[in-house]
């Protein structure tokens, strides 16, 4: 299996993998939720605001992460990981996890200090994400699932309060997501 970072020639391939694995394993609506997310990040968010891996394996794209800035009223350098997808057929044998981890590896290269996602505790604790409290670091919208607001410090440091609400890019702007 290869990691590294996505070619925006694969756009259309990239879409069809999260609108078809939400789709899967959640619903059609989710799928074309998440899907239309991944395809707004692609080709709506400015280029250096996000930042796409993939897992392939003989051409075929096998997973897809991105990660975009989540700003506070701080100067820490954080990011969101969201979304993640793992082809249906793939899940299941640490592919996610070891694009997620590659992911956060070349995020600490440019300097990032904190990860913050909004999902399953019990799959990103696997990588070393922790609960987060909204007093700690309050979500761009009100969650539905608090217990899901997850970070990682990439510094080793204890994750201290930071003030304000997190600020994220524009196709994050839809409280439906949160």
């Amino acid at each position: 299996m290869e990691l590294s970072a996505y070619n925006p020639p694969d756009k259309q391939e990239i879409h069809a993998l999260f609108t078809r694995t939400f789709s899967e394993s959640d619903s059609p609506a989710e799928g074309e939720i998440v899907g239309r997310l991944a395809q707004q990040l692609m080709n709506e968010t400015e280029a250096e605001s996000v930042f796409g891996f993939v897992a392939s394996e003989d051409e075929e794209i096998l997973g897809c992460i991105f990660f975009t800035p989540l700003r506070f009223d701080t100067p820490t350098k954080a990011v969101l990981l969201s979304p993640v997808a793992v082809s249906t057929a793939h899940q299941g044998q640490g592919v996610g996890q070891q694009l997620i981890r590659f992911g956060i590896e070349q995020m600490g290269k440019f300097g990032v200090e904190l990860v913050f996602t909004y999902g399953d505790p019990n799959y990103y604790s696997k990588v070393g994400f922790k609960p987060v409290s909204q007093e700690v670091a309050t979500a761009p919208f009100e969650l539905t699932h608090p217990e899901g607001w997850l970070a990682l410090s990439l510094t080793g440091g204890e994750i201290t309060p930071l003030p304000g609400v997190a600020r994220c890019v524009d196709a994050f702007n839809d409280p439906a997501l949160w």
